[in-house]
């Protein structure tokens, strides 16, 4: 059994974890949505210039240690294509954090987009293209 002392670190270290993941989340919509905005394309090298800049957020480094950052970053035997092509995982559920949090923020937006376009244009609906490419 556990003594307590373990099962507070590792309450306090999840804690910690779920803090880190949602404030990435949030540095991540942020910048996903200056691209969504301009109706950019969610590429392969795109996704990899919005994890360079999430990452590289001086203001998520500052609120957490070290540790935390190396569990957001990507794996180096982990490679995607660096390509124009439109982002596709297939099946895969199993994606980098901000890979996720980018390709959420995107398809949140192309929801938004067609429901909007359901409402204004009920006729062109069925044929409502994905907004962001892809």
């Amino acid at each position: 059994m556990n003594s307590p002392s373990t099962d507070s670190d590792a309450a306090l270290a999840a804690l910690r974890y779920r803090h880190a993941a949602r404030d990435l989340e949030h540095i991540v919509r942020h910048i996903a949505s200056r691209y969504i905005a301009q109706q950019v394309p969610l590429t392969w090298r795109l996704l990899h210039a919005i994890e360079a800049e999430a990452l590289a957020d001086l203001g998520f480094a500052s609120r957490h240690d070290a540790l935390m950052l190396g569990l957001f970053q990507r794996p180096a035997d982990l490679p995607y294509p660096e390509s124009d092509d439109p982002v596709s995982f297939g099946a895969s559920n199993a994606l980098p954090a901000v890979f996720a949090f980018a390709v959420v923020a995107y398809e949140r937006a192309q929801q938004e987009a067609t429901q909007l376009a359901t409402r204004n244009h009920p006729a062109r609906s069925r044929r409502w293209a994905r907004a962001w490419g892809g």
